[in-house]
């Protein structure tokens, strides 16, 4: 696209100054933008969405795009940001801020860094009507946008507290409460380019069939996957609404839609996705050039088969609790060498087992509707569950405390190779052949790394 001085006077009169900047501006593409273009020529080109709010976990990945020159993508969803503080504490900004210091001591770039907003809408205040559920949605969205995040998902599937249980919510009313908090962000952005001359304005992620944030309440497997037909409904409900918004510049910036593909987790099966199946759904993109399939859990899907969705055109890859998941298996296999050097010692112990039991026991709001079973079950899943609901306590000032006593208790012993080879095997391997120390944070970051690497093969 190239705008010439002769057309931008004949335009002058019809057009804002503002509304000249984000049509100028599109003319630089978002990076988000520009990485899926690539799909024209390889349709094995993607890019994966770490969500998650661990700065272990997000310095892994941080590490691991700068090891590999490639961008990281990293966002934060309503529930754990807000303008509330959300589970984190943080607002948009206090995240934007964090994660951009841990992008300095990783010495990632900023212009490889995508920061995105997940599930933004009425999601947190979905026991609202709908007058003040919207009216929060459109404070956080523009919050979000304020803040310089510019992969805008905007997600108001869910139905409300004065919206009729029986009925399930339309394709026009979903679409129609996303147009209204896009005009928020696009006039958030507008603001936000004027104190920041090369901002990229913000591209869009929409959806009626979204699944929950977290993955599955129930261990269910019989996960359908979107129909065409339903798919053609969900994008021309929202291209109705965004055009009678005025939105039309707007919509030009919807680079995907959240579909279900046929992938899902719960606590203790993943459901695996199967190309036969979804083969109906990604034919149906042939009709929509430049547009890709968001897919939402995502997590513990084997390399082979991200890398099918992505062919399938599910370019877009989200994954949160795997991470976090990855994260909790080292410190416990950490945990395990603790015990085996310093039991016997005159050294305070982490007990991180035992300290974020106590955390989850103490509070169960994040677990309870989740794991269901026996005690002994249920006890089972709050440390091993592949929802990994653990995640959520990690900020917990005493879980917190722990983490780091195991760090520090790890960073002052030496560590025998017969040990890392019994606890952390794969790490074992990357020390034997130089490519990492024994520092805490080297053997968990490269853990973590592990789940990381599947999502780099299967989008590169």
């Amino acid at each position: 696209m190239e705008i010439t001085e002769q057309d931008e006077a004949s335009n002058k009169s019809s057009l804002n100054v503002n509304t000249k900047n984000i049509i100028v501006r599109m003319i630089k593409l978002n990076p988000l933008t520009e990485r899926l273009s690539q799909r024209n020529k390889n349709k094995n080109i993607g890019i994966y969405s770490a969500c998650t709010a661990n700065d272990i976990t997000l310095a892994a990945v941080m590490e691991r795009a700068v090891e590999t020159n490639t961008l990281a993508l990293i966002e934060a969803t309503a529930n754990q940001v807000n303008q509330y503080g959300g589970y984190t504490g943080m607002q948009p900004a206090d995240f934007v801020a964090y994660i951009q210091k841990i992008a300095d001591s990783t010495d990632l770039s900023l212009n490889k860094l995508i920061l995105g907003g997940d599930h933004l809408g009425p999601l947190t205040w979905q026991n609202e009507p709908e007058e003040s559920a919207m009216a929060k949605a459109e404070i956080l969205v523009r919050d979000f946008v304020l803040a310089g995040f510019t992969k805008i998902h905007l997600d108001t599937s869910m139905r409300l507290a004065d919206d009729d249980k029986k009925k399930i919510l339309s394709d026009e009313i979903i679409a129609q409460r996303a147009a209204r908090l896009c005009r928020v962000a696009e006039d958030a952005f507008i603001e936000y380019s004027n104190k920041n001359k090369n901002a990229y304005a913000p591209v869009y992620i929409v959806g009626s069939e979204v699944p929950i944030p977290g993955g599955a309440i129930e261990n269910d497997e019989s996960v359908s996957v979107t129909l065409p037909e339903q798919f053609k409904n969900t994008y021309c409900a929202f291209r109705d609404q965004f055009q009678k918004a005025g939105l039309e510049v707007a919509f030009e910036r919807v680079i995907g839609v959240v579909v279900q593909p046929g992938v899902e987790f719960s606590d203790l099966t993943v459901t695996e996705y199967d190309h036969t199946k979804a083969s109906r759904l990604s034919g149906v993109l042939l009709e929509y050039p430049g547009l890709v399939f968001e897919g939402h859990s995502t997590d513990y899907q084997t390399r082979e088969k991200l890398k099918e969705m992505v062919n399938d055109g599910v370019a877009i890859l989200k994954v949160g609790p795997a991470l976090t998941y990855a994260l909790r298996q080292g410190l416990f296999a950490l945990q395990d060498i603790e015990c085996e050097l310093l039991a016997e010692q005159d050294v305070a112990l982490s007990d991180f087992r035992a300290v974020l039991e106590k955390a989850m026991l103490s509070n169960p709001i994040y677990w309870q509707k989740y794991y269901h079973g026996q005690p002994s079950e249920i006890a089972l899943k709050r440390k091993y569950s592949f929802s990994d609901r653990c995640r959520y306590y990690l900020p917990n000032p005493d879980v917190s405390s722990a983490i780091q006593r195991l760090i520090h208790n790890i960073d002052h012993v030496d560590v025998p190779m017969s040990l890392l080879e019994q606890y952390m095997p794969l790490e074992y391997r990357k020390f034997r052949s130089g490519e990492i120390d024994k520092s805490a944070q080297s053997l968990l970051k490269e853990h973590i790394k592990g789940y990381i690497n599947d999502y780099i093969y299967a989008t590169t």
